[in-house]
């Protein structure tokens, strides 16, 4: 695309051919997919944050042997096995451009990614919290907007994105209901470097989910698409099922007893002691705003996600997704999807700054 409007400060600082990012899904943000976006000529996340050290090494070897493009790698710092992690990033330096994160690195840890190279892109849902990520040294914002998938704040993209880019000096990139051409040229209006997708890249060939929960996300309306606090206390954008409603409609005792189920299942598939949950959680309630029981169930939580996106039972897992989800209705390749959201984009921009040029009517006109 010759158009240099599309050339931003995401594209110039994260190494990528197009504005657009892929965020990272567990179980979804795997190589395969990590790797089309990336030689498509957009900026992939790989979704660490469900990974053991040992699992994110094999991950990063898949992805550096499929691609030679840069690419980033999500994850937290209270999840088991964070700090082997923040080593494994840094040791391959050479191809991982950033790193994105919700509950983050502190103030030294930042610093040390940016000694090696690698930029810090933390995803933000509130004006506070994108100032706050400035004072700790980051170097771009992804700003979600309520219509995003999974956990979501109540503030519209439109109006959110627009308070952050007045709040910040640094890079912002939009993330809530895009999935196209027209969103991008929009996000590129208000003044953002590019936008994020999840729910979009879900639904591409390249995608790990299977068939059947594909096929979920694309009959889905969206008037079955819903937001729930009962999965850990935080609201959740989800796709309507049999599980999600009997967990909405659970009282406290129920959820209690699905952490401690999920939590148990978490322990035996990534190896962590009993300790490690404990520190995990211990951490997320010192900073991340939640009670011992909202801690327990967000470090739990992907298991029930799990069931839905890598066995392929649908009714009986999770989905998150965003809201953009209603209006989806097929399944391209990342290299077909990038390309249409580019053309789209351009002829968006094109007809605007043609629009720019003719002179304004007066009123007698209309």
């Amino acid at each position: 695309m010759g158009n240099s409007l599309l050339h931003t400060r995401l594209t110039e600082r994260l190494g990528c051919r197009h504005p657009i990012i892929q965020t990272a899904m567990g179980w979804i943000a795997e190589p395969p997919l990590v790797a089309a976006v990336c030689d498509a000529g957009g900026f992939g996340f790989l979704g660490a944050a469900v990974m053991t050290p040992a699992e994110l090494t094999m991950k990063i070897a898949d992805l550096r042997a499929r691609t030679a493009q840069p690419f980033g790698v999500n994850f937290h710092m209270f999840q088991p096995g964070a700090a082997a992690i923040v080593e494994l990033i840094i040791a391959n330096r050479a191809q991982i451009r950033a790193v994105s994160f919700g509950r983050g690195p502190d103030a030294q840890i930042i610093r040390r990614f940016r000694d090696a190279g690698i930029l810090c892109i933390p995803t933000v849902g509130a004006v506070k919290h994108a100032l706050k990520m400035v004072e700790l040294g980051v170097d771009m914002i992804t700003v979600q907007g309520g219509e995003g998938g999974g956990h979501t704040g109540s503030v519209a993209t439109t109006i959110l994105l627009p308070q952050v880019l007045d709040a910040v000096d640094v890079p912002v990139i939009a993330a809530g209901g895009f999935a196209d051409g027209r969103g991008l040229a929009a996000a590129l209006a208000y003044g953002a470097a590019g936008i994020a997708m999840g729910t979009r890249f879900l639904l591409t060939q390249e995608s790990p989910v299977p068939a059947a929960t594909k096929q979920h996300y694309l009959a889905a309306g969206t008037d079955q698409i819903f937001v729930t606090t009962k999965i850990d206390g935080m609201p959740q954008r989800m796709l309507r099922n049999a599980l999600a409603q009997r967990i909405d409609a659970a009282g406290r005792t129920a959820m209690a007893a699905r952490a401690l189920h999920a939590a148990w299942k978490l322990k035996a598939q990534t190896g962590a002691s009993f300790k490690d949950l404990y520190r995990a959680a211990r951490g997320m309630t010192g900073h991340g705003g939640l009670t011992w029981g909202q801690a327990l169930m967000a470090a739990s939580a992907p298991m029930l996600i799990q069931k839905a996106v890598v066995e392929g039972c649908p009714d009986d897992g999770l989905m998150a997704t965003g809201l953009v989800a209603g209006r989806l209705r097929d399944v391209p390749t990342c290299l077909e999807l990038i390309d249409r959201i580019m053309t789209e984009a351009t002829t968006r921009l094109t007809a605007l700054g043609q629009l720019a040029d003719v002179p304004l009517a007066t009123a007698g006109d209309y």
